[in-house]
């Protein structure tokens, strides 16, 4: 079997299709830019009856994340198992079905339970792929990864289930898989990206090393993110999340972030992280005494401050290393980087400031499709021409 850097040499098609993360940050980033204002026009001025709230949600968790997390793994699996990646026609594949299902999304009216089916075939599809390659590859190290696609998988099902209760609870489901996935991947890349920095410039001490306090973080934010999918309400859902949110502020802590202040590739991925510790303690404030604490004001610093950060991070880093360019941040990159930060900060205060609400909410979409939206600008032809060849 020949190997995967080889594989991708042998491929000849559009260079669109030559890895997982081109088509889908690019289409992700361009979809997330447009369903944001989108929605919030349709929240302040009414029209095309489908972009309701549900809609909104939907898409910017199963839409738009779920095609980041299927760029990332589609690229980064093979790299763990040394199969052959899903290249051209399979992926044209995939990405297809993604696009079905926001445009199935767009017309439930019309299409009834067939929207449902339609937009479940995605996320069902991928997570088929990840466990066939995981597997395949005796790569039994990532078959958490595997499970936690899964359940992101079956949540994206449940929402679409018409009993509020479950629908609910599968959006709950799909944030507590999304945070974990922060949690556990992150916690390999933050701390080993900033490590390689560190070491380029013979900086010491370096970020510490996996050992307890990580397997606390991580399993307190397994405990915590369970509990309050099933018991949002519950004093010991809030009290479990808050512990988990604090357990990973010591542990971004303990990876030393400023020491690389000088590089903004390397620290927004410590911000993004950090946006976790905070989300999570949001939401455990939110369950203990919602009236000190708005619930939206913890759900939108995981979704909009932790999601949204961490998921630029990976894609300009991953975007810019894969496509042979330097690994450093230029005028654009900090922009966005800037831009998405400014959304999540914002769209997190919008919920205590009474009255100027309607005003925060609308800054932050604004800056939510200036970041995503200037990523697309910025990285389009990086993610659409092949590779540059080596002088």
């Amino acid at each position: 079997m020949i190997s995967t850097a080889a594989a991708r040499r042998a491929y000849e098609g559009p260079a669109l299709f030559s890895f997982g993360f081109r088509p889908f940050f690019l289409f992700g980033a361009i979809w997330s830019a447009a369903v944001v204002p989108l929605w919030l026009y349709s929240y302040f001025h009414g029209g095309f009856e489908a972009l309701t709230r549900e809609w909104h949600i939907h898409e910017m968790i199963f839409g738009f994340l779920g095609a980041v997390i299927a760029g990332f793994l589609t690229t980064a699996v093979p790299n763990w198992t040394g199969r052959m990646p899903v290249v051209g026609a399979p992926l044209c594949g995939l990405v297809a079905l993604w696009m079905l299902g926001r445009v199935a999304m767009l017309y439930p009216g019309i299409l009834g339970a067939a929207a449902a089916v339609i937009d479940s075939l995605f996320l069902l599809a991928f997570a088929a792929v990840i466990w066939r390659e995981v597997l395949t590859g005796r790569n039994w190290r990532n078959l958490p990864v595997c499970g936690l696609v899964t359940v992101f998988a079956l949540a994206n099902v449940a929402s679409h289930l018409p009993a509020t209760v479950a629908s609910e609870a599968g959006v709950r489901l799909a944030l507590a898989a999304a945070s974990v996935l922060i949690a556990l991947i992150g916690g390999r890349i933050v701390p080993s990206f900033t490590r390689n920095w560190m070491k380029a410039r013979s900086l010491a001490p370096e970020p510490a090393l996996f050992g307890p306090v990580d397997r606390a973080a991580l399993g307190l934010t397994v405990v915590g993110a369970g509990l309050w999918v099933v018991a949002p309400q519950a004093a010991v859902s809030g009290l479990a999340l808050g512990l988990a949110g604090l357990a990973h502020l010591v542990r971004l802590a303990r990876w030393r972030g400023w020491r690389a202040a000088a590089e903004p590739l390397v620290w927004i991925l410590h911000l993004g992280y950090g946006w976790l510790g905070a989300g999570l303690l949001l939401l455990g404030g939110a369950s203990l005494d919602p009236a000190v604490v708005p619930r939206s004001a913890g759900v939108h610093a995981l979704t909009a401050g932790a999601v949204g950060v961490m998921t630029l991070a990976v894609m300009t880093r991953a975007t810019r290393g894969h496509t042979g360019r330097p690994l450093a941040a230029g005028a654009g990159t900090l922009a966005i980087y800037v831009a998405i930060n400014g959304a999540a900060l914002l769209r997190v205060a919008a919920p205590f400031s009474g009255a100027g609400q309607p005003w925060l909410l609308g800054a932050s979409g604004l800056a939510w499709s200036l970041a995503f939206g200037g990523f697309a600008l910025a990285y389009g032809r990086m993610l659409t021409t092949p590779r540059p060849r080596a002088a």
